[in-house]
């Protein structure tokens, strides 16, 4: 596994970097092609933050924990990234689809700081590539980055569309007409 571990406030020594390996090593038994990851550990103030971004295909796990230990921190992204794998594979397999997963590496979203002269209100903005896909993929993917909705450019309509979790716990899909 080819993994890229950077640091904010803190130095990256052999031993973070070595049990950052070990840990991440056991996503390998997943995937039959090198996967490419990267890892950020952030110190701020008395938070241990680690947050890990895995690009697997049309989809992105991302995992972000924090603690008082950089090393319990790790173990936790960690396990979020494995059950993020079992459950993208699962759902893969119960499509019908081909069981092994093989990573086609995309670029993952890059994000921006706003502009502070924008709004006041505005304290940051995103900016992504919309991939098609259909809004089962955009539930998906949605469920695997662990956020409450989803932008997406549905295949069936060719327009911007987004999927959001419900507070009942179903989905629901916003898809605006011209």
């Amino acid at each position: 596994m080819n993994i890229t571990i950077k640091g904010r406030n803190i130095e990256i020594t052999g031993a973070l970097k070595d049990y950052v390996e070990k840990r991440f090593s056991k996503l390998e038994k997943y995937f039959y092609n090198e996967m490419q990851g990267t890892v950020t550990l952030i110190v701020e103030k008395d938070d241990h933050r680690a947050e890990a971004t895995i690009p697997l295909g049309r989809y992105i796990l991302r995992a972000e924990e924090s603690s008082d230990d950089m090393y319990a921190s790790i173990d936790a992204i960690c396990d979020k990234i494995e059950r993020q794998v079992r459950k993208y594979k699962t759902r893969m397999n119960r499509k019908g689809k081909q069981a092994k997963a093989e990573p086609i590496f995309t670029p993952a979203p890059e994000e921006e700081a706003a502009e502070p002269e924008l709004h006041d209100k505005i304290s940051r903005t995103k900016t992504f590539t919309v991939k098609p896909m259909d809004a089962e993929e955009a539930i998906m993917q949605m469920e695997l980055v662990d956020h409450d909705f989803y932008v997406f450019l549905n295949v069936d309509t060719d327009h911007i569309g987004v999927v959001y979790r419900r507070k009942d716990g179903t989905y629901g899909l916003i898809d605006p007409q011209r």
